[in-house]
């Protein structure tokens, strides 16, 4: 089928993690076996794209999985005016309407309105204006079989909508997002959280920025309490992570909750994948250094996801040299508390991309987080490796000056040991 002939499908998106949005769309549509085209009507901040997929099951497909988009719709017709609409509406081929119109059938309309709180009076008009659309079928507000939309668009300057829509669209609706995983995955009722547990909706966005799928294997080699684990399982793949501070791993220590002292019992990673009912997923989470290899020759990864510790909450920290552990040996310290030096950040980097490049299979991408000092970032400084292509580069704002970038790479080309040269 030619690109131009594809069915067209409007996608309406959340306005949050604007810049996250396309990557998660592009990566979703490949994982579902379709492609991005650059042909697509994208403006890229609008909550209201148009896509060219080339069958329901595909829209269905990126639907199980986005957290950006709301929902999703097979586009009838579009304009610039009301008017626009309705001549759109009376092209759309009647082969393709008369299917969702039939008298057996039942439906109802619904309106959605950007930008602009329309009266009920409003929204009566506008349903009553499409009666030249053969609807056979009977109105049922509470259960219908078909849903149709009538959606509005006036613009994103809240201190400037317009008398009239910019845009208004028309499509019957085919699924929702997975928006409700932001709330129903929350840190707030997490039962095992660290200082720097990753918002729900981001730990989903770098998932699908990692085009995780069912039984991977998935690997976090800063992984903390594990909340990026649990966005992964969620996709049903299986999960481990190491992590170089030994408490956090088995959950001992001080707890990171207000009004808390002490880690419970209960506080650890298998816990967290056994509230959601996502324990069967759980594959290990060892007390590792990431600047030490620990893994065989072969052992591959599907996705390794991951936030480097950085900043002022997490310090970063490896194991020391020969001669501080036998110090320490001296001292008679417990044998599960290792000494640990200062990690450079540019170390992290070269470290991880190197183990991403070594252990990912071909085709595995890698998703991390990297800091920025905003007034000194261009975009040479992302680290490379000759086997990792970049795939997407997404910001998310800290501060006035700082930020941090989402990085998602993909694996290309196969490890050899003269490939170890990260340009960090």
């Amino acid at each position: 089928m030619a690109r131009g002939s594809l069915p067209r499908y409007l996608l309406l998106l959340a306005q949050e993690n604007l810049e996250f949005r396309l990557p998660e769309i592009k990566s979703l549509l490949s994982l579902c076996g379709g492609q991005f085209s650059s042909q697509q009507e994208i403006r890229i901040n609008s909550p209201f794209w148009i896509l060219n997929i080339p069958s329901e099951e595909m829209a269905r497909g990126l639907m199980k999985r986005t957290v950006c988009a709301k929902s999703i719709f097979e586009l009838w017709g579009q304009g610039k005016s009301a008017e626009e609409l309705y001549t759109s509406l009376k092209n759309y081929p009647m082969e393709k309407m008369v299917l969702y119109l039939q008298s057996n059938s039942t439906y109802k309309i619904h309106i959605h309105a950007f930008n602009k709180t329309l009266t009920q009076e409003e929204k009566i008009k506008r349903i009553d204006a499409l009666e030249f659309l053969p609807f056979e079928g009977k109105v049922n507000l509470k259960n219908p079989e078909h849903i149709f939309w009538i959606l509005e668009d006036y613009g994103m300057d809240p201190n400037n909508i317009p008398e009239e829509p910019l845009d208004l669209y028309f499509g019957r609706w085919i699924a929702d997002g997975q928006r409700e995983l932001i709330e129903s995955y929350s840190v707030k009722r997490r039962h095992f959280i660290g200082n720097t547990s990753m918002d729900a909706c981001l730990s989903f966005i770098m998932a699908n920025h990692g085009r995780v799928k069912a039984n991977d294997v998935v690997f976090d080699p800063f992984v903390g309490t594990g909340g990026l684990l649990i966005s992964s399982a969620r996709f049903g793949a299986y999960v481990c992570g190491t992590d170089i501070d030994y408490n956090t791993v088995h959950g001992l220590g001080k707890a990171s909750r207000k009004n808390q002292k002490w880690r419970g019992p209960d506080e650890n990673i298998r816990a967290n994948l056994r509230q959601y009912g996502l324990e069967k997923y759980y594959l290990d989470a060892l007390v590792s250094d990431a600047s030490k290899p620990i893994w065989r020759k072969g052992m591959l990864f599907d996705a390794i996801i991951t936030d480097p510790p950085y900043g002022i909450r997490e310090a970063t920290r490896r194991t020391g040299s020969q001669k501080e552990i036998l110090k320490a040996t001296e001292r008679g310290t417990e044998n599960h508390i290792s000494i640990s030096s200062n990690y450079h950040l540019s170390d992290i980097f070269f470290d991880l991309l190197n183990s991403a490049a070594e252990y990912l299979v071909m085709g595995g991408r890698l998703v991390y987080w990297l800091p920025v000092y905003k007034p000194e970032y261009t975009e040479e400084i992302i680290p490379r490796h000759p086997c990792l292509k970049l795939i997407s580069n997404c910001e998310q704002m800290l501060s006035s000056h700082t930020s941090r970038r989402l990085i998602t790479m993909e694996k290309v080309k196969e490890f050899e040991v003269s490939d170890g040269g990260t340009d960090v």
